[in-house]
C-alpha cells in the first residue's frame, strides 16, 4: 500500500495535469494520493475547488484526496489560511516548512504546529525538539521528504520526531513524473533517514492510512 500525501500539478508548479499524475501513481502501486498544490492568499479560492474536481478521478483510478500546501504564507496568517482551506473543501492541509534550501519565513514551523487545522508540516528543516513536541501534542505529522534539497535534513527530522514521539510520513513532494516514489523507493528514503523497520512501517502505512481512511473508496 502506497499513500502519498504531498504532490503538485499544473495548478501550481507541477508538470502534470491531475489525471496524468493520478494514473502514473496508480501504475506505481499507489492506493491513494493527495494533490496539494501551493496556495497563498491570492489563489486559494481558485485552486481548492479545482482540485476537488480532480477527486472525481477516484471512480476510475485510485483514491484522490483534495488538499493544499500553504506556501510562504506569513506565519501570523497560517492558522486562518488553514481554516479557510478546510472551509473550501481541502481534506489534507500541508504547510511548506522551514526547509534549509529556501528562505521560508522564520516562525512558519511554530505557527503551523500550533494550528488545529494543519495535518502535515512538510520538509521542516532543522526543527527544534520543542517544535517536534508540539507536533506530537497536536497530532501533526512531520514529513520525511523524497525531494532533492528538502531531503538534506531528513535524518534530523527523524531524530527529533523519535525524541518527541511525533508521527512521521514519507512523501514525494512530486513536481515531475520522475519524482513519484513506489513503495520500495519511499522505503529507501525512510531507511536513509535513519528510521527503524517499525518506524518505517508506521511512516509508510499506519500513519498516512490513519489520516485518510475515512476517504478511501
Amino acid at each position: 500500500m502506497r499513500i502519498d500525501l504531498h504532490t503538485h500539478t499544473v495548478f501550481s508548479d507541477g508538470e502534470l495535469v491531475p489525471s496524468e499524475l493520478v494514473k502514473r501513481a496508480m501504475e506505481l502501486g499507489h492506493t491513494a494520493i493527495a494533490i496539494t498544490d501551493h496556495v497563498d492568499v491570492t489563489n486559494i479560492d481558485f485552486i481548492v475547488p479545482n482540485i476537488i474536481k480532480a477527486a472525481e478521478l477516484s471512480g476510475d483510478y485510485i483514491t484522490v484526496i483534495p488538499g493544499v500546501e500553504l506556501t510562504y504564507v506569513p506565519p501570523s496568517k497560517i492558522d486562518a489560511m488553514a481554516k479557510k482551506a478546510r472551509s473550501l473543501g481541502a481534506e489534507i492541509v500541508v504547510v511548506h516548512g522551514e526547509t534549509v534550501v529556501e528562505p521560508v519565513p522564520k516562525g512558519t514551523n511554530l505557527k503551523a504546529l500550533m494550528s488545529s487545522s494543519v495535518d502535515i508540516l512538510a520538509h521542516p528543516g532543522l526543527l527544534t525538539l520543542e517544535e517536534a513536541k508540539l507536533a506530537a501534542d497536536n497530532g501533526i505529522a512531520l514529513e520525511i521528504s523524497g525531494r532533492a534539497g528538502h531531503s538534506l535534513t531528513n535524518g534530523h527530522v527523524a531524530c527529533m520526531a523519535r525524541k518527541a514521539g511525533a508521527k512521521v510520513v514519507i512523501n514525494s513532494d512530486t513536481h515531475a513524473p520522475e519524482n513519484l516514489m513506489d513503495e520500495r523507493s519511499a522505503g529507501i528514503v525512510g531507511l536513509g533517514a535513519g528510521l527503524t523497520e517499525d518506524e518505517l512501517r508506521s511512516a509508510l502505512n499506519d500513519t498516512p492510512y490513519g489520516m485518510i481512511k475515512h476517504l478511501i473508496k
